[in-house]
């Protein structure tokens, strides 16, 4: 976990302990970044904002050493800071202030997509959908021949878009089908993790079905 209010970290520390986790904890992004190349984490907690180097810099650097989720903290609410952080590799994110139950919540869910991904990653299978390519093996996604760089979160929805070309899967079902939970305050992760793949894919690559959810456009 990286934290620099030591009663944040303190109490989250003390929380997930009783989980039954190991948790380590760096009080800023120089530390965060020795202490992860000393360790193997299987998860990293990651404040948004931190003395010497900002969340969104520490993600960026771990992702590109070696990729592990990462749930990132912030106190910024602005959809524009969100989607910066789900950018540079974050796959989740949770506003402060945040309730402990939740906070666990999301990190069993987390854990439990990267099992499940893990498990899928034995099929040796491609999906094509228009001109979106899946190589769901690889984990890799093809735009008209280009990769498309996307996080975790990214491609497991997109992956389970891709299943059901035209299908509209509501906000709640894709939260429990990728995120591993359903809760409707947390629709609006779903809408953030669509405006990124927009982004990367094309904007017209996912359909609004509005008041519904989305649909992966099949041309």
């Amino acid at each position: 976990m990286v934290e620099d209010d030591s009663t944040i970290a303190l109490a989250v520390r003390n929380r997930l302990a009783a989980e039954g986790f190991d948790v380590r904890v760096a009080g800023d992004g120089q530390d965060a970044l020795i202490q992860y190349g000393k360790a193997d984490p299987d998860l990293v907690i990651l404040d948004r904002l931190l003395p010497w180097l900002d969340g969104l810099e520490v993600c960026r650097r771990m992702q590109a050493a070696r990729p592990v989720p990462v749930l990132m903290l912030t106190a910024l609410g602005e959809e524009t800071d969100v989607l910066v952080g789900l950018g540079v590799g974050a796959d989740d994110y949770l506003a402060k202030p945040f309730s402990m139950r939740e906070l666990v919540a999301r990190i069993h869910a987390l854990l439990r997509r990267v099992e499940r991904a893990s498990q899928l990653a034995v099929e040796d299978t491609v999906i094509r959908v228009g001109e979106v390519e899946i190589d769901t093996a690889a984990r890799r996604v093809f735009v008209r021949g280009v990769e498309a760089q996307l996080t975790r979160t990214e491609f497991d929805l997109l992956r389970r878009l891709a299943e059901r070309p035209g299908q509209v899967f509501e906000r709640d079902r894709l939260l429990s089908d990728v995120w591993g939970f359903s809760e409707a305050a947390a629709t609006r992760t779903v809408d953030s993790h669509v405006r990124a793949l927009r982004r990367k894919l094309g904007s017209d690559v996912v359909r609004t079905v509005h008041g519904v959810g989305y649909a992966l456009v099949r041309r």
